[in-house]
């Protein structure tokens, strides 16, 4: 063959290298799992309507060979969890494509649902996950209002409209009602947990999974609710080879949006108190 044969020879076989190299999306899914946008005390929060267009994104590349989820997230809606984890899970079995998912410093309550979007479930040793559970937080300020002298006034239609007011006297019965509400968010909780992990869990800790306590990566492994502690990087090159293509689906929001959108004072406040909630979400585990 002569050199310049040989030379023209190159780009082919680079292409045809590059061609069959495996692909591999990888999807961030960090942040609380809230409706809405975020601003600017707020950042952007985890939602169907938010990652639609991301997830239909990461099935696209033609030579994929799996989806990574990167998961870092405390909890939220579980109303937004269970459309997200559908979505992610609608799509790959569409593509007949497998979904690799890794916990980084969290992935609890509603972090941990969308976890179970993954066929393979990962976590660092220090990661924290778990908190299969369902919990509702408030105030109550009867005690307050009346040492300000403040005379509370509130008329509904409907008997049940002003349930929960923090501004009344708790009632037994609304308790009782949230409670039952709440357990039924639970059992829909478990039932994506046993679903998508099946015999993978450790039946002999059942109690201790569903409890809505949190476990640090090994113990985590040990329960069956994940498959092992990884690197994703690292575990990419050993499945997929060291020339893998990581392609990164990244949000595309400008960090001005929030500040140059405008909005009442009302507004304002809210997205104050949003952030607040938010940083209380992270602080439950430390971070």
């Amino acid at each position: 063959m002569s050199k310049k044969s040989e030379f023209l020879r190159r780009p082919v076989a680079c292409f045809r290298k590059w061609r069959d190299t495996p692909t591999v999306s990888v999807l961030r899914l960090q942040g609380v799992i809230a409706s809405g946008s975020g601003g600017p005390f707020r950042p952007a929060s985890l939602n169907l309507a938010a990652l639609e267009a991301r997830i239909e994104q990461a099935f696209r590349p033609r030579r994929l060979a799996a989806v990574v989820l990167v998961v870092n997230s405390p909890g939220g809606s579980p109303v937004q969890s269970s459309l997200i984890a559908r979505a992610i899970r609608a799509k790959a079995d569409e593509k007949k494509v497998p979904v690799l998912a890794f916990a980084e410093d969290v992935a609890a309550s509603g972090g941990y649902w969308l976890m179970t979007a993954g066929d393979e479930l990962y976590a660092d040793r220090a990661s924290i996950l778990g908190s299969i559970g369902v919990i509702s937080a408030s105030f109550g300020f009867t005690g307050l209002i009346e040492k300000l002298g403040v005379e509370r006034r509130i008329h509904t239609a409907g008997e049940n409209k002003a349930f929960l007011d923090p501004f009344s006297a708790e009632r037994e019965d609304e308790v009782s009602r949230l409670k039952d509400i709440q357990s039924q968010i639970h059992e829909t909780f478990m039932d994506q947990v046993k679903s998508r992990r099946g015999d993978k869990l450790n039946r002999r800790r059942y109690k201790e999974i569903f409890s809505g306590d949190v476990f640090l990566g090994e113990e985590a492994e040990k329960m069956g609710l994940i498959d092992g502690i990884a690197d994703m990087s690292a575990l990419l090159k050993e499945r997929f080879g060291k020339d893998v293509r990581v392609r990164q689906i990244n949000a595309r929001r400008s960090p001005l949006r929030g500040l140059l959108r405008g909005g009442s004072a009302a507004d304002f406040t809210g997205e104050l108190i949003s952030g607040i909630e938010d940083r209380l979400h992270w602080s439950r585990y430390g971070l």
